[in-house]
């Protein structure tokens, strides 16, 4: 079994999905790289309309620090207090160790994969 690779870098991409922001993040979500995903994170609520929901896709992320789970936890408080729905997709591995033992994993919605989702997001604008 190989070792996901330390030394690649962080990417956050935004997207939007007709009225649905989507933040694709993939590498190790630390001290170093935490600041990308909270720069998208602030693209979102820059956007000139804002999304009716906005989904962080982790499924690309192997690894994340208390500095990473420190970020998620500030979009978690943002989206409360505005009113975005906020979904979390793709959690696996350590980023799903870290939410359960920390008791975050029933704070957040959470879905297995983008397209389920993508799914229940629309299913829940009808």
């Amino acid at each position: 079994m190989s070792e996901p690779h330390s030394n690649s870098p962080f990417t956050a991409v935004l997207q939007l999905r007709q009225d649905v922001a989507v933040i694709r993040a993939a590498g190790e979500l630390d001290l170093g790289f935490a600041p990308v995903l909270r720069e998208r994170l602030f693209q979102v609520r820059e956007l000139p309309e804002a999304p009716s929901a906005l989904i962080v896709d982790l499924a690309g992320v192997f690894f994340c620090d208390s500095v990473g789970l420190g970020v998620l936890i500030a979009a978690l408080r943002h989206s409360q207090a505005t009113g975005l729905r906020l979904v979390l997709s793709g959690v696996h591995g350590t980023v799903e160790r870290v939410l359960s033992l920390t008791g975050l994993s029933t704070a957040f919605e959470i879905h297995s994969n983008l397209n389920e989702a993508l799914r229940a997001v629309g299913r829940s604008d009808r």
